[in-house]
């Protein structure tokens, strides 16, 4: 495990609560793709990168057991107290590439939202050890922001490309995290060799959603929180021009939601 991931885990310390109640719940459809390539329910599915659980709760009715996996202390206390009631489910602390499990123990292999913040090279070497022959691997990420309306999109976009300039920028957010491109996942599944098959899927999935939520999922956002956290006030009318934004347009309304999926997939 390279140590230097352990600031991966702090940057989402302190904002469970709002990641648990914002993030989008894993789509049916994760399943039925896996399932296809499998062939069969699996006995054991690994969640690597669990956060609270969201990514982790839908394998309990098909699989024996699931087991979820995340550094980061806050997500995963929310995760077990998420869990009561899952008897199939368990969460551990560990490393994408130190998860401590037994050789070919798993069934099928999953990393929601969370492959770009893993060294690539040695978290699918663990995938592979811990995998089954002919088991699943799958990555899969949704864009930001999800589909909603032109005008809150666009501010959703100038409130992360300033964020994004802040990372750049200010020497207390420059390295305090380490992440890898998200359209190379592909090609380090791929280029690995650990696996017999290699495919990418696109889909999308539709959630209703108010305007608390829509805020609270910019709210999620490890970058946009490491900025509050460290107060740079820079953040701020980006902030306050989205809210107000999202607010003029939604109102007190639901409105549907398209969250767009990019999945990875690699059978061993």
């Amino acid at each position: 495990m390279d140590e230097n991931l352990q600031i991966n885990a702090e940057r989402f310390m302190g904002f469970a609560a709002i990641y648990d109640y914002a993030r989008p719940k894993c789509p049916e459809k994760v399943i039925d793709i896996i399932l296809k390539y499998i062939g069969r329910n699996p006995s054991v599915v690994v969640d690597i990168g669990c956060g609270t659980g969201l990514s982790t709760f839908i394998w309990s009715a098909i699989s024996n057991e699931v087991i979820g996996i995340d550094p980061s202390t806050d997500m995963l206390n929310t995760a077990i107290r998420n869990s009561a009631g899952y008897g199939n489910v368990r969460f551990i602390s560990g490393f994408s590439d130190n998860t401590g499990l037994e050789d070919s123990s798993a069934d099928v292999i999953t990393c929601s939202q969370s492959f770009h913040w893993m060294n690539p090279k040695t978290t699918i070497n663990e995938v592979s050890r811990i995998l089954k022959d002919k088991g699943v691997f799958a990555a899969y990420d949704c864009d930001w922001p999800p589909v909603c309306n032109w005008e809150i999109e666009k501010e959703y976009n100038r409130l992360f490309e300033k964020v994004k300039e802040l990372e750049t920028v200010k020497p207390e957010l420059k390295n305090s995290f380490k992440s890898w491109p998200k359209d190379k996942h592909l090609q380090n599944i791929n280029n690995s060799g650990k696996f017999r098959y290699v495919r990418e899927v696109v889909f999308s999935n539709s959630e209703e959603c108010d305007a608390g939520r829509l805020i609270a999922l910019a709210l999620s956002q490890g970058g946009l929180q490491s900025v509050i956290k460290a107060r740079i006030g820079e953040i701020d009318p980006y902030l306050k021009r989205f809210i107000e934004r999202v607010n003029s347009v939604v109102g007190d309304d639901k409105i549907t939601i398209d969250f767009c999926y990019r999945m990875r997939i690699g059978v061993k």
